[in-house]
């Protein structure tokens, strides 16, 4: 919760005997908004007093309390904006110009800016007002033009010469991020920094507003833990208390879409349903053949995924990850196969079969093809996804479960269908 925020709103109440109780529902308000979905959020908000809903959203990380904002009913939003700095309304609708998981959805509005000529006893004068309202690390200098010429801080501030101007004392050059840098190419940025706040600017230098450092590692962190997730058809919205309802209609199409990619693999089954009837030991290792190739490629999926997230693709040439990640599905099939093409050998000997070894042959050329297809498949998908413009994550292990169960099935009794009958 901002203390600053919190201040500022008891500030602004009639009485001291109104403050409290504003403070407590501010505080309540926030806690809410913190741990629902957005279709509750939004309903808290409308609900609540206007000065109430614009304390607690000025609380959240700018992208949610712009993404919350924009949501509103038109009626909602105007109350809410009376109540609110007209610099942080317009911050947050500037932070929606840009695309999801990017630095421009952190920014909060700037705070602290001078121009070059300002004096240092000026400047400590005014921002003994703005502490009272806003937190503040660093003094942005600004040229009239809005372009940022440096930053001072607070402890060269305080032992300047007040005649002094901030141009005199001011680091030039400071570090800043773009606002189309995605999060994690910024979190490497600033990893061996650790600077509290970070000045946002153009491509021409104007100062656009500024990212709190925990705040990008608070969104990455929120980003991943999502990613489980969307590999099955969760949505990122989607939290604990989620109602019933609004959860069933998030996942319900996914599952219907889960429902159509099986009988796919269904119709692979159909189809070599005469093989199965007279060579029934087959049935055995269908779900064998499946596991192993399934598991196969939700590890290359899982090392996709992860490159993805920690932008290690941009380095990386996408070719060599596939073969790669092929490579290692052959590699593995052999070994796999070998066992399972022994199981399959002392099983049908068992039966007297008189084609065992020949059987335990198809699943070995079985087991390595699937494994193979199955690697590439787990690279793949995710990569193709992200083509498309979709997010990798989405569905991709739907995606991947139907690719993988349609090659082990075809494979297996495709194999036995053309050598045994």
């Amino acid at each position: 919760m901002s203390h600053a925020h919190i201040a500022q709103f008891s500030a602004e109440s009639p009485n001291a005997s109104s403050a409290t109780p504003a403070i407590d529902a501010v505080k309540h308000l926030t806690d809410q908004l913190s741990v629902v979905d957005q279709s509750v959020c939004l309903q808290l908000i409308t609900a609540s007093n206007a000065g109430v809903a614009a304390a607690a959203l000025r609380s959240l990380s700018p992208e949610a309390a712009g993404n919350l904002f924009s949501a509103l009913p038109a009626d909602v939003q105007e109350s809410i904006s009376l109540e609110l700095p007209p610099a942080v309304r317009n911050q947050w609708m500037l932070n929606l110009s840009f695309a999801p998981n990017t630095v421009g959805r952190l920014m909060e509005a700037p705070v602290g800016i001078f121009s070059p000529d300002t004096t240092v006893a000026s400047a400590v004068e005014k921002l003994r007002e703005l502490i009272k309202r806003d937190f503040i690390t660093y003094v942005y200098v600004v040229d009239d033009v809005k372009v940022l010429r440096g930053l001072v801080v607070m402890r060269d501030l305080l032992f300047a010469d007040p005649a002094t101007t901030l141009g005199d004392v001011m680091l030039t050059s400071p570090f800043t991020l773009s606002p189309d840098t995605p999060l994690m190419s910024a979190m490497r940025e600033v990893l061996v920094r650790h600077y509290p706040v970070y000045p946002v600017t153009s491509a021409s230098g104007e100062l656009l507003g500024l990212v709190r450092g925990y705040r990008l590692f608070q969104a990455q962190a929120i980003e991943i833990s999502a990613q489980a997730g969307s590999m099955v058809g969760v949505e990122k919205g989607e939290r604990i208390t989620t109602p019933l309802f609004t959860a069933f209609k998030y996942r319900h199409p996914w599952l219907q879409l889960n429902l159509l990619t099986a009988f796919v693999a269904g119709a692979v089954v159909n189809f070599f349903q005469g093989t199965i009837d007279q060579i029934v030991v087959l049935a055995a290792f269908l779900p064998v053949l499946a596991g192993q190739s399934g598991n196969t490629g939700c590890q290359a999926l899982a090392v996709t995924l992860r490159g993805m997230t920690l932008g290690e693709l941009e380095n990386t040439k996408v070719s060599r990850l596939i073969m790669k990640e092929g490579l290692l599905g052959l590699c593995n099939g052999v070994l796999v196969g070998l066992s399972a093409a022994t199981g399959m050998y002392l099983l049908a000997s068992s039966e007297q079969h008189p084609s065992a070894l020949l059987l335990s042959g198809i699943v070995l050329f079985a087991m390595v093809g699937s494994c193979f297809i199955s690697g590439l498949s787990g690279s793949l998908v995710p990569l193709i996804l992200r083509k498309v413009g979709a997010d990798p994550a989405t569905a991709s292990s739907i995606f991947l479960t139907t690719a993988t169960d349609v090659a082990s099935m075809s494979l297996l009794l495709g194999l036995a269908t053309l050598l045994m009958l």
